[in-house]
Formats: C-alpha cells, structure tokens, sequence
C-alpha cells in the first residue's frame, strides 16, 4: 500500500456512504494521531486498537452521525506520496472560513491547523475535514 492515510480516509468516506457505525483500518502510529485530531475536533466518536481478522493490529473506528447524516461531510487528502505540499505557519488554509479543520504533520506532532498556528509550526497539510 502506497497511501495508508488516503486509504484510511477513503474507508471513513465510504462507511459513511454505506451508513455503517465503525469501520476497520490496520493501524499504524500516523494514523492513529491522525485519528487522535478527528477525535479532538469531534468529527469521529472514537477508536480502539483490536486484532484484525489475519491477526494484525487493526483500529476499529466509531463513526458519528448527527439526525442520520455523517458528521464529517467532506474529507480530502491534500499531500499525497507523490505530491508532498508542505506549508509555513501563515499559509495553512482555513477551511471554509474555519468550519472545517486541515490536519498537519509539524515537527511538534500531528495537529489541527489551529493548533499549529497557535504553537507556530507548519508542516505537510495531510487532509482537509468539513
């Protein structure tokens, strides 16, 4: 696998397309701070680290749902392996008009935009959240 956060993201978009409450992933650290942002910022009810069904460690991801809709709306993979776009402190993007949040791997951890403005950091913008 190439992509493992744009392959985990793409399992989230596609849960929620189907309506399911928890989706699995194989877990790795990034994801796992990944994660971590999603459930600071509120958009996944959370995650617990299990064995998947070959026996590798796997995270199970509880998804949230607000009147029966997906809380998260639009997710996007913004640096990819083949296009890392890294970014100073003053040119994280807000997400529409900071509805949303972009997660960003900084020299200080994995962090919302807003936590990375606030400590001064930028980074690689992994993925956008609305």
């Amino acid at each position: 696998m190439n992509d493992p956060i744009g392959d985990m993201l793409t399992r989230i978009r596609n849960a929620q397309m189907r309506g399911k409450t928890v989706v699995d992933t194989p877990a790795s650290k990034q994801r796992a701070r990944v994660l971590d942002v999603l459930v600071d910022e509120g958009y996944i009810r959370g995650y617990e680290a299990k064995t998947g069904a070959n026996g590798h460690p796997a995270f199970e991801i509880g998804l949230k749902y607000y009147e029966g809709t997906p809380v998260i709306r639009e997710l996007k993979r913004v640096s990819k392996p083949g296009r890392r776009v890294y970014m100073g402190v003053e040119d994280i993007p807000q997400v529409r008009q900071g509805l949303g949040v972009s997660i960003v791997s900084t020299s200080k951890g994995v962090m919302s935009d807003a936590a990375a403005r606030s400590a001064n950091v930028g980074g690689e913008v992994l993925c956008t959240v609305f």
